[in-house]
């Protein structure tokens, strides 16, 4: 019952919130980066180290630059995503706009399916608008990982299936896109791919001069279904805007070995972190664990 009537009044504020206009809600954002930066300090001693170890070639000064610009965009990323409650599809696409759509939609129709691959990077969660460039009866489809609290769940689960996506658990992904793939519907299908892998599936490799683990699920499931796999490449020309453009990474998954898609994707991440470091989340804790380390606790 707490939990409910928590969800109540968060979703309550996040509707009042997401309509207000734009200019409005980035003066709120510059408030929140002042609050969370210089009072709360969130995870800055987080964002600091990752920093200094994915670029030790770059002076403290400029990576202080990097990381205060990250901090602005964190905040303007909470509140575009906000955002989403009140939105329209004509205002989403209109600020998220995607190149090479032809490649991307002939796969579509020549495969039956496409797999995307996405890091936390600019504005993802605009990606749930890809629909409204799709036909009406294919199906934009996100995996995602269940909140533990089924109301906040059910929050997030609805604004990601405002414009048409369909959610999938991550627990029950190859089972699903089988499904939907039996019942003769056409797909895009997009992972985010760049967390620190929770479950058994991991491939490491060095990742901005670190030793990285990475989920290998979207490998496994390019093996399963043989849809041709995208990198999703995002950037932000300015504030409350992002581009993608969908980089073909193979046609014929089942042709290579494994892990190699991953490996793929690492490389690609790597270009665009190094094109505008601010945008990627680096308050996440990417590297919680080397490799030695890891090995050594599953003993």
């Amino acid at each position: 019952m707490k939990s409910k009537i928590i969800y109540i009044l968060v979703y309550s504020f996040m509707w009042l919130l997401a309509c207000l206009p734009f200019r409005v809600l980035y003066w709120i954002s510059d408030f929140m980066y002042f609050c969370i930066y210089y009072i709360g300090h969130y995870r800055r001693g987080v964002v600091r180290m990752n920093l200094k170890n994915s670029f030790p070639e770059k002076s403290d000064k400029e990576r202080l630059k990097i990381e205060r610009e990250f901090y602005h965009y964190f905040s303007d990323y909470m509140v575009e995503d906000v955002k989403l409650l009140h939105m329209s599809s004509k205002d989403l696409c209109s600020r998220m706009t995607y190149k090479n759509t032809e490649q991307y939609l002939n796969f579509i129709e020549k495969y039956g399916g496409i797999i995307i691959m996405i890091p936390h990077y600019a504005n993802y969660e605009w990606l749930i608008g890809m629909g409204a460039i799709m036909k009406p009866e294919d199906i934009p489809a996100q995996v995602y990982k269940p909140l533990k609290d089924k109301y906040f769940d059910e929050l997030f689960k609805r604004i990601r299936s405002r414009f048409g996506g369909y959610n999938i658990p991550k627990h029950s992904t190859a089972r699903e896109i089988i499904r939907i793939k039996r019942a003769g519907k056409k797909m895009a299908i997009g992972l985010i791919t760049d967390q620190w892998p929770s479950g058994r599936g991991r491939y490491w490799t060095t990742f901005l001069g670190q030793e990285t683990a990475f989920i290998n699920g979207a490998d496994r499931i390019a093996h399963l279904v043989d849809y041709p796999v995208f990198y999703c490449d995002l950037a932000k020309p300015r504030r409350g805007y992002c581009e993608a453009t969908f980089k073909l990474l193979t046609e014929h998954p089942k042709e290579l070995p494994d892990d190699r898609i991953i490996e793929m994707f690492v490389r690609c991440l790597e270009k665009t972190i190094i094109r505008k470091p601010a945008y990627w989340l680096w308050s996440h804790k990417r590297w919680k664990l080397t490799r030695d380390e890891f090995e050594a606790k599953q003993k």
